[in-house]
């Protein structure tokens, strides 16, 4: 996808055997890109979020067993840099099971062999997640159309939450695929953002991309999401997620809850986008580590650019109180119209992933 009219992938591999990232920490006020060198760079990455997002953390730690395969591709190295790439972040199902890949091709393999065939097995995890992405924007869109069609209107207003743009995989996006692909149709879209407090990844992030890509969109606070519904200025709801259980509940950026619910009071469609890499299939029950519980001070302190172009962090928050942090909610399937996914849809239940699972991608 595009900023400022050059084409960009979210992560990718240099010549000179490192990692090449957007360092979306510095968004959307600086474009920053670093390289990583070594595991250690890739597990930071992933933990200051300078790449966030199931997909992409997916992507990233497939990219960090291969730095650690380049420097050391001993079995204990292997065991060793799976534990800490899958310690770095709870919640997305990808990063798992990106390195249980990983781990079950190269375990066969000589030691000398290792190196080359962990690149190749990551960029084809990558390709496959962008190849997902560009799927469930066909199936997107057909749902879009159909919904301007059957309501006899000329533009539809989309409310998402967070960023499930293609900064949060390697191409297209999951909620925002959709979005895209329409736009390249002529179908008018207007797209209500979220801000997506603490870390404004809808502010910072999603309007960022949409803006980028000629979509016209507006950035709402949280909590104006409901009143917006009720005035009937909202045509239907897609967000991404992070793990979808395997009875069809989505666990999702902190607030998706509350959205699901409003759009269930108000009679209107809530859609969440997902490549299959996302479905935990072991899963149907909330264990307490897959909620990530971060920092406080994420709610505490602001980054911003202040009125010289300098930026800066700021505390808002009274210096002693004491905050708590849930990154994520559970969202129960009951309250999800649809699936979205590169096989098509489903419904979000045991039943409508027992059909992804049996269904062909087409």
């Amino acid at each position: 996808m595009r900023i400022d009219n050059k084409s960009y992938k979210t992560i990718w591999f240099n010549e000179d055997k490192s990692v090449g990232i957007i360092d979306q920490t510095k968004l959307p006020h600086s474009l920053d890109i670093i390289s990583l060198y070594k595991l250690e760079d890739i597990i930071t990455a992933i933990k200051t979020m300078q790449v966030r997002g199931a997909p992409l953390i997916g992507g990233a730690a497939a990219f960090g067993i291969v730095l650690a395969m380049k420097d050391d591709p001993s079995d204990k190295n292997l065991i060793e840099s799976s534990k800490r790439l899958i310690a770095t972040r709870p919640t997305a199902v990808n990063l798992k099971s990106s390195v249980t890949i990983m781990n079950d091709k190269l375990n066969s393999l000589q030691k000398k062999d290792r190196y080359e065939a962990s690149l190749e097995i990551a960029k084809n995890i990558c390709l496959e997640d962008e190849e997902c992405c560009r799927l469930i924007g066909l199936y997107g869109k057909k749902i879009i159309s159909e919904y301007i069609q059957k309501n006899d209107i000329e533009k539809v207003n989309i409310l998402t939450h967070c960023n499930a743009g293609w900064l949060a995989t390697i191409d297209w996006g999951t909620a925002t695929s959709p979005i895209y692909h329409a736009l390249k149709d002529g179908i008018k879209i207007h797209v209500w953002v979220d801000e997506t407090r603490p870390r404004n990844q809808g502010a910072s992030l999603t309007s960022y991309e949409l803006t980028n890509e000629g979509v016209p969109n507006t950035i709402i606070s949280d909590n104006a999401g409901g009143l917006l519904m009720r005035q009937g200025e909202v045509d239907m709801c897609i967000t991404g997620t992070d793990r979808v259980l395997a009875n069809g509940d989505v666990i999702n950026k902190i607030g998706t809850y509350l959205k699901a619910l409003a759009a269930f009071d108000n009679n209107i469609p809530f859609y969440v986008a997902l490549p299959g890499t996302t479905i935990d299939s072991k899963n149907d029950k909330v264990s307490k580590n897959m909620i990530e519980y971060r920092a406080p001070d994420e709610l505490t302190h602001v980054v911003g650019i202040d009125d010289s172009n300098v930026l800066k962090r700021i505390r808002i928050f009274p210096k002693d109180c004491t905050a708590l942090n849930p990154a994520f909610d559970v969202t129960p399937g009951r309250l999800i119209t649809k699936l979205i996914t590169e096989k098509g849809i489903f419904e979000s239940s045991a039943e409508g992933l027992s059909n992804y699972h049996s269904t062909s991608k087409k």
